[in-house]
C-alpha cells in the first residue's frame, strides 16, 4: 500500500513548477488517499540559482522523505519518490547509496538527465544498477539529455523498470504535464 509520493523539481525550477502540480493533481484524482509532498532543494530555499553539490542534494532528498514518513505515520518503504531531471536523478542516487540506501516503494524519474546535452560520453548512470525499487522512467523521444537508445542501454541492468516514451517530446516535455501526471498516477496506484 502506497501512503504517499514525494516529488522534487529539476535544477532550474522549484516545487511549485506546473509539472509537479500536474502530477500531484493526477495522483490525488486517481486515489485521494495517497498524500503528495512537493519539496524544494536547499539552494532554492536560499534563493540561489545554482544547485548544491551532489551529497547535499542527496541529503535533502533523504531528509524530506524521512520527514514525510514521520508526518504521514508510515515507513519510507510505503513512499514513492522521484522528480524531474535532476530531482529524479538525486532520488535515484539516494536509493542506490551503497552505505545508506533509502528504502522506498518506488522511484519515478521524469526526463532522467543521462548526460549533459551533446556530451554523451559523460554518463550519469553508474549507480542505476544498484536501484532495487521499482522504477518508472518517463522521457521524450527527442530528449537532448539522453536518447531512447542511450537510456535503454543505461538501464538494461536494472531489474524492475518501466519506460514510457513520449513521442516527439524534448527534455521540457512541453504541454505534456497532464499526460505525465496521469501516467505516474496510474503506475503509483498499481504498485
Amino acid at each position: 500500500m502506497i501512503t504517499g509520493v514525494v516529488l522534487f523539481p529539476g535544477a532550474g525550477t522549484n516545487a511549485n513548477h506546473y509539472s509537479l502540480l500536474a502530477i500531484e493533481t493526477s495522483i490525488k484524482t486517481a486515489n485521494a488517499k495517497i498524500k503528495v509532498a512537493r519539496c524544494d532543494f536547499e539552494y532554492r530555499k536560499a534563493d540561489k540559482s545554482f544547485p548544491d553539490k551532489t551529497p547535499v542534494l542527496i541529503e535533502t532528498v533523504r531528509k524530506a522523505v524521512m520527514q514525510a514518513a514521520h508526518d504521514w505515520g508510515c515507513a519510507t518503504n510505503e513512499i514513492v519518490i522521484g522528480g524531474r531531471s535532476m530531482g529524479g536523478r538525486m532520488c535515484s542516487m539516494a536509493v542506490a547509496d551503497t552505505e545508506n540506501a533509502l528504502e522506498v516503494a518506488g522511484l519515478v524519474c521524469i526526463c532522467y538527465p543521462l548526460h549533459p546535452p551533446k556530451q554523451p560520453s559523460k554518463l550519469r548512470s553508474e549507480h542505476l544498477p544498484r536501484v532495487t525499487a521499482p522504477v518508472l522512467f518517463i522521457s521524450g523521444t527527442r530528449d537532448e539529455f539522453g536518447t531512447v537508445a542511450e537510456l535503454t542501454a543505461a538501464t538494461r541492468p536494472m531489474m524492475n523498470k518501466k519506460h514510457v516514451w513520449l513521442d516527439g517530446a524534448r527534455h521540457d516535455l512541453k504541454n505534456r504535464d497532464a499526460e505525465v501526471g496521469e501516467i505516474i498516477a496510474s503506475w503509483v496506484t498499481a504498485l
